[in-house]
């Protein structure tokens, strides 16, 4: 007797499921709760190719393209690529923040012609560098390429694609992931939905602060953290940081930013007052991912402020999305909270998700003339609340080690 084999079909609306000779509804709802929506595997699917370097179809009501992460490519991949693609022309499609960087003045993504003997580290120059002062050939943009680049995004990839139409595919080809675009633009919010305690224990820390770390897992593996400061009492406005991992300052103490000094001042303002949550949040970079914020870095490093290094990547200033932080605050019970930051987008972010804010409590770390810099963009060019810093700072060119410690926050 066979075993019985169980076929899906992706990326269909519905699933084709045969068990034997015999499926009915209830099994096919049992199949749907262990094996999930077919568009949301299909993002998941593709999400772990764009992580590997390799190429996904988009599909959308145009048709079907073929896209490739830019981040990682070689000479080598570069030729297989055009060759899979053939006889039509990879282009490369880059988003509006990158093209106004370039000086092209667009609205959306667009899409960039290339010269068959362009190599590798051509592109991604075009693509990543500070500047580029090649005449460019516009080509229109897929109706894809938004969804394309927001599972670049996603994946924590240059937002910057090789794209082309689909090829035709024979049977023992290429073992494509299709994915609708559609379903990539639903993807975060279900991901969102998707937000559950997995574990949680008590871990004392350094700064003389219990605390308690509850972590959050989401359908895609992602693991936010809520650390709960002493005793809060849930019936009253809760004294709330939300606060971005950042391993160089949070863990190496990079005088870059002010992230660690924030996270330290968070945890004490937060037990001088009974209690509180730290929402610790993967979002490395304000929503960039490691490498690209070290990307921004060199960018830094050759006259760029932190919101143009962004733009020259082609991200905006502030990639994070808090309505990850509202629901891991509304699974605690919390709903009502007391803000410590410096940034009002923070705030509006949680309203927007449905979390009342009744207070803003500032949260001011040192300046020291590594940060200082990053530290003036945020407060000029992204409206952070750091005039009283800006300043206080001595400009004198003789005290290159001088520091502001404000005084404690009222």
């Amino acid at each position: 007797m066979k075993s019985p084999v169980l076929k899906a079909k992706l990326p269909r609306p519905c699933y084709n499921w045969s068990l034997g000779d015999v499926c009915s509804v209830s099994d096919v709802n049992q199949f749907m709760s262990l094996f999930g929506s077919p568009d949301h595997i299909a993002v998941e699917r593709a999400l772990a190719e764009f992580r590997s370097g390799r190429p996904v179809l988009v599909a959308n009501p145009e048709g079907i393209v073929l896209a490739m992460p830019v981040d990682g490519i070689d000479d080598a991949r570069l030729e297989a690529f055009r060759k899979l693609c053939a006889p039509a022309a990879a282009h490369l499609v880059v988003t509006s923040q990158r093209a106004r960087a370039l000086g092209l003045d667009v609205s959306g993504p667009v899409a960039v012609a290339l010269d068959d003997g362009e190599d590798a580290a051509a592109i991604v120059r075009l693509s990543a560098d500070a500047g580029d002062e090649r005449v460019l050939a516009l080509l229109p943009a897929s109706r894809a390429a938004d969804a394309a680049i927001d599972l670049a995004k996603l994946a924590h990839r240059l937002p910057a694609l090789l794209m082309a139409d689909a090829p035709t595919v024979n049977e023992g080809g290429p073992p494509f992931i299709t994915v609708r675009a559609e379903a990539i633009t639903m993807f975060r919010r279900k991901a969102i939905e998707s937000l559950a305690v997995a574990a949680e224990a008590n871990v004392p820390l350094s700064v003389g602060v219990q605390g308690r770390f509850v972590v959050f897992r989401d359908a895609i593996g992602g693991s936010s953290v809520a650390v709960i400061v002493g005793r809060p009492d849930f019936k009253e406005p809760m004294p709330v940081r939300l606060h971005s991992a950042c391993l160089t300052g949070d863990v190496f103490g990079s005088r870059r930013c002010d992230c660690g000094d924030q996270l330290r001042l968070a945890l004490t303002r937060l037990d001088e007052q009974g209690g509180g949550i730290i929402i610790y949040l993967e979002q490395e970079g304000r929503g960039l991912g490691l490498a690209n914020k070290m990307r921004t870095y060199e960018l830094q490093d050759v006259g760029l402020d932190t919101i143009d290094a962004n733009a020259a990547l082609g991200f905006d200033d502030d990639e994070r999305d808090y309505g990850v932080a509202a629901r891991m605050l509304q699974i605690l019970g919390c709903r009502r909270v007391r803000l410590l930051t410096n940034n009002p987008t923070k705030l509006d972010g949680l309203v927007r998700a449905g979390i009342e804010v009744v207070g803003r409590i500032p949260l001011h770390g040192p300046v020291n003339p590594d940060n200082r810099r990053y530290l003036t963009a945020k407060a000029v060019r992204a409206g952070h609340k750091l005039d009283y810093l800006l300043n206080a700072y001595p400009e004198t060119a003789d005290q290159p080690d001088a520091q502001v410690v404000p005084p404690a926050t009222r």
